[in-house]
């Protein structure tokens, strides 16, 4: 029988350095959920934004997590806890205490748990919304040759080869946030590919991407909000050529690989990004990276402070987690 545990959650808000838009939203604040999981006077910790798009805020997820709170508190591990909740950053925050936990707890590293092997990580630096000329002026303060513009509907081929001329080193992904209608898609990928663009992620509107099963894109599609999690996988696979998973989305690390592995085996190619958080959140995002072929892992970037013993990032490069950090 396991050890009783000690759980802890709390809700904390972590401010931004500035105001972060995206399409049809503006971000300034993160209410994170913080879960500590002690055994034996050993605590593995974890942390999640919510999936904002699908309602989920800093007191929700805090609900759903207590929740489970006596299941915890007696032992239910990680297969277990996806019994009890559904996918979202509740569940996400939890799964990722529990696999640093059991780190902790046998004296072994993340990837001696996991069996991949860690190496070296690029992550993409994020441009959000702005006119074609601050955002060309914020590409050329960039250390990473991996940078992923945030757009909408409003002058997009603009503000990309404005970025574009700023950076001509660079590799350029792109994130419309469901802000586009299939003709917007149809006219700019074209232009898109011709600038270098590498990838589009999620154009279309969640449900409302239908009409990518019977379209050959010039540039790579992934899919973001439509495929959340194992369950969306398979529709995804017949819509896009990548997925972006998030641990968020997929409800913890748990999941999040199954999915990853799912996607190799069907030759969908992977990318992992984040919902916002501090380098706790982007510790396990790590561990996918190492099975991606892009990385969007710079969220803690954005805000005005960190964790303790937290990720490094220079030159666009990613230092692993710390154990002291997770893991």
């Amino acid at each position: 029988m396991a050890a009783q545990r000690n759980v802890a959650f709390s809700t904390e808000p972590w401010e931004f350095k500035a105001p972060f838009e995206i399409t049809g939203y503006t971000f300034s604040v993160l209410q994170l959920l913080h879960v500590e999981i002690s055994e034996n006077g050993i605590a593995g910790r974890g942390e999640a934004t919510g999936i904002y798009y699908l309602g989920e805020t800093g007191d929700s997820i805090l609900a759903q997590a207590s929740s489970v709170r006596h299941a915890l508190e007696h032992g239910v591990g990680r297969d277990e806890l996806r019994r009890l909740l559904p996918p979202g950053g509740a569940r996400n925050a939890i799964d990722c205490a529990l696999w640093d936990l059991q780190a902790k707890l046998e004296d072994r590293s993340i990837w001696e748990l996991t069996g991949i092997e860690p190496g070296e990580i690029r992550s993409a630096n994020t441009i959000g919304i702005g006119t074609p000329a601050q955002m060309a002026n914020t590409a050329k303060t960039l250390d990473s040759n991996l940078i992923k513009i945030k757009l909408n509907a409003v002058a997009p081929l603009e503000r990309v080869t404005a970025v574009r001329k700023a950076r001509p080193d660079a590799e350029i992904v792109v994130d419309i946030n469901q802000g586009w209608t299939f003709e917007q898609l149809v006219a700019l990928a074209p232009l898109f590919g011709e600038l270098g663009v590498a990838m589009i992620e999620q154009p279309l509107p969640r449900g409302g991407d239908h009409v990518l099963e019977n379209y050959a894109s010039p540039v790579p599609l992934c899919a973001d909000e439509s495929c959340l999690n194992l369950g969306e996988f398979e529709q995804a696979a017949r819509r896009y050529q990548m997925i972006n998973i998030k641990l968020d989305k997929a409800g913890g690390l748990t999941e999040a690989l199954e999915l990853a592995r799912m996607a190799q085996s069907r030759n969908i190619d992977l990318m992992v990004g984040n919902m916002g958080g501090t380098s706790l959140a982007m510790a396990p995002g790590f561990v996918v990276a190492q099975l991606c072929r892009f990385v969007d892992l710079d969220g803690a970037l954005f805000l005005k402070r960190d964790r303790k013993n937290p990720m490094t990032y220079s030159g666009g490069v990613v230092s692993p987690p710390s154990a002291e950090l997770w893991g």
